[in-house]
């Protein structure tokens, strides 16, 4: 028989690994009496544990949730799943990145050393983003109310802070406008896109879906009424976010698409193609299929491969194409086309996502 130390871990273990046991099976397992089960259950009692009984045909034990956390006892592979969590957490920019450090040092230290050296060779930096769109940080408890209000179905009111501040009026001066009333919705999914958090919600006063900033979010209490939830668009919730960024609401795909065969090695083409579709047609050229937001930027795109370029198609890559050569050509020569001089060939651009960021 084990010795006691030993054995209680085992109990433990066995307790976090399903929620009930019946005592004959945890007898089984340990291979120990009913009785020395019954007395290793009080040890863990007494050790802060909440271990409660249950009765049946099957009475055996559970560990229940109390006041405190109590000690917890990962295996290996449990306890390599929460330093990596925590390592990302602290580079995710959720509020919570000084308490998730403190974690990580925390099962750092208790653990095995084989574990150790495992954990610390996974190093994770975190790199600013360019003043042109800094990084935000949401304060953690607004997305515990958040992912509170998902969970429980309720209706969310809350202030929302417009993406640019109020102008100014005549003569530079501000002007007092009034407060905005709180805007009502019910949230569906939290998500994270581009380094930012966003909420996923059915807006009830724009009747349509929406996605909203959450550093830009402030929760009102109490929440509203229940409600059933709905669909989104397509069943694919990160389909459905990626969509309203590419443009696309209902597809996820992007609205505009080209198909180009390029004087590259497909294997050089596709370390840069992103979510594109390259395929070979021999040593030194690929065919590639890409997407982007508008025709311009996808030409624009293309151009970043510096190498001749045949468009199989659509028409408006190819206009595309025309617009921006007209427009470099006139700034190598240093001729601006003045005000209301037009670019030949200017593609249709695409409307814009209904996202409020």
């Amino acid at each position: 028989m084990q010795k006691t130390s030993a054995r209680l871990l085992s109990l433990l273990s066995l307790l976090q690994a399903r929620r009930d046991w019946p005592g004959a099976l945890l007898a089984e397992r340990l291979d120990i009496s009913a009785r020395t089960v019954r007395r290793d259950v009080d040890r863990l009692r007494e050790l802060g544990y909440p271990i409660v009984a249950f009765k049946g045909p099957d009475g055996g034990y559970r560990l229940d949730a109390g006041a405190e956390l109590p000690p917890l006892l990962f295996d290996d592979e449990q306890a390599i799943a929460l330093a990596v969590a925590l390592r990302i957490a602290t580079t995710s920019g959720a509020g919570i990145e000084e308490a998730a450090a403190r974690a990580l040092n925390t099962v750092r230290q208790v653990m095995p050393a084989r574990l150790r050296h495992r954990i610390d060779v996974l190093q994770v930096t975190a790199v600013e983003r360019s003043a042109s769109r800094p990084g935000t940080r949401v304060d953690s408890g607004v997305l515990m109310a958040l992912g509170a209000a998902v969970h429980a179905r309720e209706v969310l009111r809350f202030d929302y802070t417009a993406a640019t501040a109020p102008g100014a009026g005549e003569g530079g001066r501000d002007v007092e406008r009034p407060a905005p009333p709180p805007r009502r919705a019910q949230p569906h999914h939290l998500v994270t896109w581009g380094g930012r958090w966003y909420l996923v919600a059915w807006d009830l006063d724009r009747e349509d879906w929406r996605t909203f900033r959450v550093d830009r979010i402030t929760p009102r209490v109490p929440t509203g009424p229940r409600f059933t939830p709905r669909e989104v668009p397509g069943g694919d919730v990160a389909a459905f976010v990626a969509g309203r960024f590419n443009g696309s609401p209902a597809s996820g795909d992007w609205p505009c698409r080209g198909e180009v065969i390029l004087d590259l090695p497909a294997a050089v083409v596709s370390r840069y193609a992103h979510d594109g579709f390259v395929e070979e047609l021999g040593p030194h050229r690929c065919r590639l299929v890409l997407g982007s937001w508008s025709w311009p930027g996808l030409a624009a795109t293309l151009g970043r491969f510096d190498a001749d370029i045949e468009v199989v198609g659509p028409t408006e890559l190819r206009e595309a194409f025309a617009h921006l050569a007209h427009r470099y050509a006139r700034a190598a020569t240093n001729t601006p086309s003045g005000p209301g001089t037009p670019d030949p060939a200017t593609p249709t651009a695409p409307g814009t996502p209904t996202t409020d960021h």
